[in-house]
């Protein structure tokens, strides 16, 4: 029989405060601690210098990339590491001394997308109760800035890439929070007008004339915001040998062929979630994760951790970077551009242990994605297993000591990586074979697709 608790009589006793307070003041550590902590702040007191010395810039494998890129107070860190790992194929390819790809290209056709697919949402749901939970969830946010590798795949084949000189950052996409306010409010008041047509008996295909004026609405405030985006460009770029390359009237398709050229369709992402409603070695999507309508859902194919990393070490391996996803608020110490549970320090400084392991922290809400990122090398200690992994952030070149870019020990990669990208060529037979699986559908609230948030 379950015990039962009332909760009004589950208060702190003032007698029980003394008691805190008096077990807090004895102890000597405590208030040394405190000081340290009120002073410099938790994550500078707490990390430990031994620990970082251990966890060395260096790297085995380790693959050299233009100069680091900033997303700054926007939610695009999903299109930065695609992109990253985009221009790493041309720099490379072209014999580039640096090069960077236009993030806010994706960033617009992306947030005209999304709004196509949240109307065609709000009128397929129509009859959804407005205090439901699946209602509830898709209007929170319906012009999130996140999103999949997927998604992101979706953009790219519809409208491929075009060059950051052909259409660069602006206020409103490195501070994208106004612009996104007012074209929620918009969007929200364009959902209530359809769903009262549909209930209305409007035919399909005068809905469908009323949800395009919406979008040409739509497009002409992303326009002001963000700048109408070139239908083609020119463009011209120096090798370090002095080639030069030039195109006029080029395409974003046509600039993704021929100056990328990585086989999107090739690309799968393989996630590890060791919840006990996702078995390994099947295949997921998240329900109403998406942008555009026609594109590709997104698909995940769950494997244990040493699938991911034997995967992510093989296209290292062959000269590529790797796309990831993962949980970038644990154990991280930013001022040292580190990524690790012991070097953080927390759980000494604070003389606490948390015991409970990945499936836990999904499972009660401590963890998911919330950050992507790529990695660019690897080192392999003398067993020949990875002992830390080099990272490129999207956080601008002065977050911390290594120009922008990162540590991670191997032990935080296991713990809070969630999501890889890589080409299927780099799993081994027996995941290959489990690609043409039976697609299984998580709820919309899952953790596996909170990186779209």
């Amino acid at each position: 029989m379950t015990q039962t608790f009332e909760i009004t009589e589950g208060g702190i006793p003032e007698k029980r405060m003394e008691e805190f307070g008096k077990a807090f003041r004895s102890g000597r550590g405590n208030r040394v601690a405190s000081g340290a902590a009120v002073n410099c702040g938790l994550s500078e007191a707490a990390a430990d210098p031994e620990r970082m010395a251990q966890l060395p810039y260096s790297f085995s494998i380790d693959l050299k990339q233009g100069s680091i890129t900033n997303q700054k107070s926007s939610g695009r860190c999903w299109l930065f590491a695609a992109l990253n790992t985009f221009r790493y194929e041309t720099i490379t390819k072209f014999n580039l001394e640096d090069f960077e790809l236009s993030q806010n290209y994706l960033f617009f056709w992306d947030k005209l997308e999304k709004a196509n697919y949240y109307l065609e949402n709000m009128m397929a749901l129509a009859s959804e109760p407005e205090d439901g939970r699946l209602f509830c969830f898709l209007n929170a946010d319906p012009l999130c800035d996140g999103g999949q590798w997927d998604m992101m795949a979706s953009l790219v084949r519809k409208y491929g890439v075009v060059p950051k000189e052909a259409y660069p950052d602006g206020a409103n996409s490195v501070k994208s929070r106004p612009m996104n306010s007012a074209l929620c409010a918009l969007l929200r008041e364009n959902a209530v007008a359809l769903r009262g047509a549909v209930k209305e008996g409007i035919s399909t295909p005068v809905l469908r004339s009323m949800k395009e004026e919406m979008l040409s609405e739509i497009y002409r405030v992303l326009c002001i915001c963000l700048g109408e985006p070139p239908k083609t460009f020119d463009f011209t770029v120096r090798s370090k040998d002095g080639q030069v390359y030039q195109e006029f009237g080029i395409s974003g398709r046509e600039f993704y062929d021929k100056y990328v050229g990585l086989p999107l369709d090739e690309y799968v992402s393989l996630i590890n979630a060791p919840t006990s409603d996702k078995p390994f070695g099947q295949l997921y999507t998240v329900k109403y994760l998406g942008n555009v309508a026609e594109g590709s859902p997104v698909r995940y194919l769950n494997l244990p951790m040493d699938k991911l990393r034997d995967a992510a070490i093989a296209q290292l391996r062959d000269g590529h970077p790797v796309w990831f996803g993962s949980d970038c608020g644990q154990f991280a110490v930013r001022e040292r551009a580190l990524f690790d549970r012991k070097g953080a320090g927390i759980e000494p400084f604070l003389d606490i242990r948390y015991s409970f392991g990945k499936r836990e922290r999904l499972t009660y809400g401590e963890s998911a994605m919330n950050h992507a990122m790529v990695l660019l090398g690897v080192n392999m200690d003398r067993s020949g297993r990875s002992d830390r992994w080099r990272i490129e952030n999207s956080w601008g070149k002065e977050s911390g000591p290594n120009g922008g870019y990162y540590v991670a020990s191997d032990s935080w990669f296991g713990e809070f990586v969630y999501q890889v990208a890589v080409n299927r060529k780099y799993l081994d037979e027996e995941s290959v074979k489990l690609l043409d699986g039976e697609l299984h559908e998580l709820e919309p609230w899952d953790p596996m697709g909170t990186l779209a948030d």
